[in-house]
């Protein structure tokens, strides 16, 4: 019972610790969907943890409901033997008290016999109803032993929800994550956007992506800034975090003149990673909303039949 109310707090409390879902045009990376899609690697880590918190918080509640069932069984039980007991001690006195009448009583052989063969069947009786109960509270008790949550379970539970815990931390610095090369912090941001689309166009994509970051930690032009780090994740096929990018420079501005590419790469990393049903209404969208676009026509080659 300790352990499923600690469960209980630890799943209550924990989504404080949750990142709030950012506004998103499409939708992608969206935790609190009943769907969701195009989640980077620490977004699935996230919503599997979340999904196993539930789970366990949903069990703890149903054993705390059958423990308190069960206590209340034993409860009776308990009293049932108590009972028995007392009835026993009182046939062990009748018993001697008889004994005792039937010394002084010799003539009277045939109605002892009697009185004391009534008293053990009583003893044989009351015996094998305590032997019943007590085999019922060892099956109780094998019962809780085999369905509840044990100290190890608890404490691997515990050590799963630190690890989130750190996960969520992490993600948090890393969105906020400012780049603290003393060259980058002297220069102004509209020379530290040049120099990231220098390296952008050199693929020096580690260098090219600090920048950017810097810029959005600046909120210097955040939407473009997205945009172009999602594109060297896209190169790079690393396609969750693409989706993750485009899906949050989109947010921001989603009337950029290069939102028809950005639709387009974001369509093709869902096929990627699998999500072939999204990444066609993506496709769709282009063809609708951009006609007359180069990308309008390849995304037309992904919904020919």
């Amino acid at each position: 019972m300790k352990y499923s109310k600690i469960v209980l707090l630890l799943s209550a409390v924990l989504p404080l610790f949750l990142p709030a879902a950012e506004p998103s045009a499409f939708g992608a990376g969206d935790l609190s969907s009943s769907n969701p899609y195009g989640l980077t690697s620490n977004e699935k880590v996230i919503l599997d943890t979340k999904k196993k918190l539930h789970t366990v918080a949903v069990k703890s509640n149903n054993q705390a409901d059958k423990l308190d069932s069960l206590r209340e069984r034993i409860d009776g039980l308990q009293s049932v033997i108590e009972s028995l007991s007392r009835q026993a001690h009182q046939n062990k006195v009748n018993l001697k008290s008889q004994t005792q009448d039937n010394i002084v009583k010799a003539n009277s052989n045939s109605e002892y016999e009697k009185r004391l063969s009534e008293l053990a069947k009583k003893n044989e009786k009351t015996l094998t109803q305590q032997q019943v109960l007590i085999s019922e509270i060892s099956t109780l008790v094998d019962e809780i032993n085999s369905k509840y949550i044990s100290k190890n379970e608890f404490n691997a539970l515990v050590k799963d929800v630190n690890n989130f815990k750190a996960l969520v931390a992490k993600e948090l610095q890393n969105s906020t994550k400012k780049v603290s090369k003393t060259k980058v912090k002297k220069k102004s941001s509209a020379q530290v956007a040049t120099d990231a689309k220098a390296y952008f166009d050199k693929q020096y994509y580690t260098k090219a992506i600090a920048n950017y970051e810097y810029l959005i930690s600046k909120n210097y032009k955040p939407a473009y800034a997205h945009y172009m780090i999602g594109e060297m994740n896209y190169r790079r096929k690393n396609y969750s975090n693409a989706i993750s990018y485009f899906k949050k420079s989109s947010s921001l501005y989603s009337k950029a003149s290069y939102m028809p590419k950005l639709m387009l790469h974001t369509a093709l990393s869902m096929e990627e990673t699998g999500d072939s049903g999204h990444a066609i209404a993506f496709f769709k969208a282009i063809v609708s909303k951009y006609p007359n676009s180069a990308e309008a026509k390849e995304a037309k080659l992904y919904l020919q039949p």
